[in-house]
């Protein structure tokens, strides 16, 4: 079964409740889940957040909106993601990010594809990166999932998921996804309030309930209107996992048994 498992927290740093913010009179997480359904691989869905007070309103969300939810660790995501993939019975895991209202289901097609055709244990179009940021697209085992979950112990390994697997190829059979063109300039995410801006102007545009818009359609728009993309221009990409890496230590077992959640 290929689960889609989409991690999301009230708690941002930069932008607190992003993942419930307004666009188009619909929460941003509604977006994101209205676009994978749109898959014509994934057989399941679902969103997985933490235990913590605050998450009780995606979890209020999830249920309003008949969306499956699985609440887990705040901190070791990676622990959250593979509980949320072992209840769910998934043998395939595919990893969205609920900061990524424009993520593309014919590019997250195209990836699964990818991996079933190639055979490996992980595939994704983040490491080479040529798409714009906020298509990100990982899609992994249930066993490799497993493997890292056993043998990751350090923090950055345990709080993004998939570093322990994309950094031992020679434990993973890797497989990475690049487009034609280089758009990975291209800032589609949001982290920053510059790009939730962004993201209600690209809306605005292109939004029509029941019908989804892909890439080339943004990226039509931008060429008429290149001065959306100033909006948001300047911020660094991947900075919650850069981050990640400057405080980086190994995780003991008294952390280990803290961070945990067991089901």
């Amino acid at each position: 079964m290929i689960v889609a498992i989409i991690q999301a927290r009230m708690g941002s740093t930069r932008l607190p409740g992003k993942v419930l913010r307004d666009v188009c009179n619909r929460p941003l997480l509604y977006h994101v889940v209205s676009r994978l359904r749109h898959s014509r691989r994934i057989d399941r869905l679902l969103v997985a957040t933490s235990i913590r007070q605050p998450d009780d309103d995606v979890a209020a969300f999830c249920d309003q909106q008949s969306i499956s939810c699985f609440r887990g660790s705040e901190d070791d995501v990676l622990d959250r993601y593979y509980n949320a993939a072992r209840r769910y019975a998934a043998d395939t895991v595919v990893r969205i990010t609920a900061d990524c209202p424009l993520i593309d289901p014919a590019i997250l097609d195209e990836i699964i594809e990818a991996y079933q055709k190639t055979g490996c244990d992980y595939a994704s179009n983040t490491l080479d990166r040529t798409y714009p940021d906020g298509l990100d697209v990982e899609v992994f085992s249930f066993e490799a999932l497993k493997k890292a979950w056993h043998e990751a112990i350090l923090v950055s390994e345990r709080e993004h998921v998939t570093p322990y697997i994309w950094k031992n190829p020679d434990k993973f059979k890797i497989h990475q996804i690049k487009d034609k063109i280089d758009r990975s300039s291209l800032r589609w995410t949001v982290d920053e309030p510059e790009d939730l801006e962004f993201i209600r102007s690209i809306y605005r545009f292109l939004y029509r309930p029941g019908r989804i818009f892909l890439m080339n359609e943004v990226l039509r728009l931008l060429e008429e209107r290149p001065e959306l993309m100033q909006i948001n221009q300047g911020f660094q990409r991947n900075e919650g996992y850069i981050r990640s890496l400057e405080n980086d230590h190994i995780v003991d077992d008294t952390e280990m048994k803290d961070r945990r959640i067991i089901p």
